[in-house]
């Protein structure tokens, strides 16, 4: 079942993403791409459910883990796409969670019984979405970069007239941040709560880089209504913040479960 799940939501996000490119690239009125989109999501989203009830618990393996990641950023995207569409960003994300679902079936392997505490769930529920919303607001970030640099040097190519105005999307990336910063403040806390044992549990790297990544991302947010921060410097922020926390996330899990074999 698992895997026929699989095979239709990977099949789904690949004509998503091919009827959003003839969408863009035909400038047509119709948005078949978007419900082909969400129900790609939710059928990914079924595959980790089941995986879960194989696991008798949350399985956050490195590609599971991944997997939901992914899976996370398209649902973002879709939610957020209902009154703030960047549609153009479906070519990037679509793929991306078909790659990380992908790679779940392909080298995830069985799934792992791992019964888990309501608290570690919550804790890791809290993570996933904080990364997500973080994710999709550095995808944002992107493409404020490509809308400014483009204006300052006049080239007013035509996928520039798909995207909304730029303070629009400027207006976005802050308050994704600050929802992704919220929820991130809430799962170092629930962490700092519910976890005993974080050198036991190879969870100092994690811990290290999500709290440098949560000080770089509450600064960005301080300086915006402090200071004014905008354009290239919250960029470049929003960018360094996402990538402490994408090692915090997953660089300790690569090093242990990839070239360690540590489970």
């Amino acid at each position: 079942m698992t895997a026929i799940l699989a095979s239709l939501a990977l099949f789904l996000y690949a004509l998503a993403t091919a009827t959003l490119i003839l969408r863009l690239a035909r400038e047509s009125a119709s948005f078949a791409d978007r419900p082909l989109g969400l129900l790609a999501t939710l059928l990914h989203f079924g595959v980790l459910v089941l995986s879960a009830e194989q696991a008798g618990g949350v399985d956050l393996r490195f590609f599971s883990a991944l997997s939901l990641s992914g899976m996370g950023v398209a649902a973002v995207y879709r939610i957020v796409g209902l009154k703030r569409p960047i549609d153009p960003l479906g070519v990037v994300v679509y793929p991306i969670a078909a790659l990380t679902l992908g790679l779940q079936m392909l080298l995830g392997g069985p799934p792992l019984p791992r019964p888990a505490e309501w608290q570690i769930v919550l804790h890791a529920a809290l993570a996933l979405v904080a990364f997500s919303i973080l994710a999709y607001a550095a995808l944002v970030a992107l493409v404020l970069d490509l809308q400014d640099r483009a204006l300052r040097r006049r080239r007013l190519h035509r996928w520039l007239m798909l995207l909304p105005p730029l303070t629009l999307t400027e207006g976005l990336l802050f308050k994704l941040i600050g929802a992704g910063f919220a929820l991130l403040t809430l799962a170092l806390l629930s962490g700092a709560l519910f976890v005993h044992d974080i050198l036991g549990q190879h969870l100092a790297h994690k811990t290290v880089f999500s709290a440098l990544a949560w000080v770089i991302f509450g600064a960005l947010l301080y300086g915006r209504v402090r200071f004014g921060w905008r354009g290239a410097l919250a960029v470049r922020l929003a960018l360094s913040g996402m990538f402490l926390l994408l090692l915090g996330f997953f660089g300790s899990k690569f090093v242990l479960e990839l070239l360690l074999r540590r489970a």
